[in-house]
């Protein structure tokens, strides 16, 4: 709907834009057409440069909008380092000796300040570089509203209790997405994203030792790289069958007692979302479409617009 198009406008559309309100409302994919018209072409190049030397890219800058979104909403939060007097979100539970990439969007953003400065934002790159990163994999497109802007602040707290923990219950995976607005098929669907990247034995450990729903065979695989004690940081792939490809694979898995992390597994097992496993699982098209149509949900989490927020010049430190 046009509610930032036309200067004169009948009250009832007044009305109904004031109460609409929303993110989609504020946000446009055609934002950066005159002002940058080069900044999606910069940012899909920046994004198959790091993602053709080493595929686990692609799922690094996936989860890091992800990260950034699920806490106070994408506003690039989760990129500010810590300073003396400030304290960011990179050191919190879920992003700590975790969440990477930080420097390929700190090359894209120097190329884009150099094509047109203090223009793009580091919250709109993040959200484009997540969509580019699927495509660059094999996964769907969608495409990405813009005109978000960069947060002067970040939250510690915010992080460690609002991003979603691998060691959640079923019920607790719906309550942390409903806390955002997802449904539990959304969450389900957006689950999926772990058809690629990889995770730390110190994550699933307990999964693979102490949990009986999962398969022996898979468990034995996974205890050579993951010991009961030590390897903290060696990793296995979310999803076994095709880990750098974009796909269903990952419910194909969980059928099968493949999920590797508990959180994973808790999708697909005895649960109400069991039937959407079977689902994703038998029909790939359908996955693809729910998967971006929730990321396009999820990019629209409580953006900064207008004149809140800055656009950084350093998607690090605030001007």
């Amino acid at each position: 709907m046009a509610c930032e198009s036309s200067s004169v406008k009948p009250a009832f559309l007044l009305l109904l834009c004031f109460l609409l309100g929303t993110a989609s409302a504020q946000l446009s994919s055609t934002f950066y057409s005159t002002s940058c018209p080069k900044a999606l072409s910069t940012i899909k190049s920046g994004v198959s440069s790091a993602v053709s030397k080493e595929a686990r890219m692609g799922a690094s800058l996936l989860r890091l909008h992800f990260h950034d979104c699920f806490v106070n909403g994408c506003d690039a939060s989760v990129l500010l380092d810590d300073t003396a007097n400030f304290t960011g979100e990179k050191t919190a539970g879920p992003n700590s000796n975790s969440l990477r990439g930080f420097d390929v969007i700190d090359t894209i953003k120097s190329q884009l300040e150099s094509a047109c400065p203090g223009v793009v934002s580091c919250a709109d790159l993040v959200a484009v570089a997540a969509r580019d990163s699927v495509v660059a994999l094999g996964g769907p497109s969608w495409t990405v509203p813009l005109g978000r802007r960069d947060s002067t602040t970040a939250s510690l707290s915010a992080a460690n209790s609002n991003i979603p923990a691998p060691t959640l219950s079923l019920s607790g995976l719906i309550s942390a997405f409903s806390n955002k607005g997802f449904t539990a098929k959304e969450m389900v669907a957006l689950s999926g994203s772990h058809t690629i990247g990889q995770a730390r034995c110190t994550i699933f450990r307990t999964h693979l030792y102490n949990e009986n729903n999962i398969n022996a065979t898979f468990a034995t695989s996974l205890k050579a790289n993951c010991p009961s004690s030590g390897g903290d940081n060696n990793l296995s792939p979310l999803d076994t069958t095709s880990p750098t490809s974009f796909d269903n694979a990952y419910f194909k898995n969980l059928q099968i007692q493949k999920g590797l992390l508990h959180s994973d597994q808790e999708l697909f097992n005895g649960g109400s979302t069991d039937a959407q496993v079977n689902t994703y699982s038998s029909n790939s098209a359908t996955f693809m479409t729910d998967f971006a149509n929730a990321m396009v949900k999820m990019g629209n989490l409580s953006p900064l617009t207008g004149s809140s927020g800055q656009i950084r010049k350093n998607c690090r430190k605030v001007n």
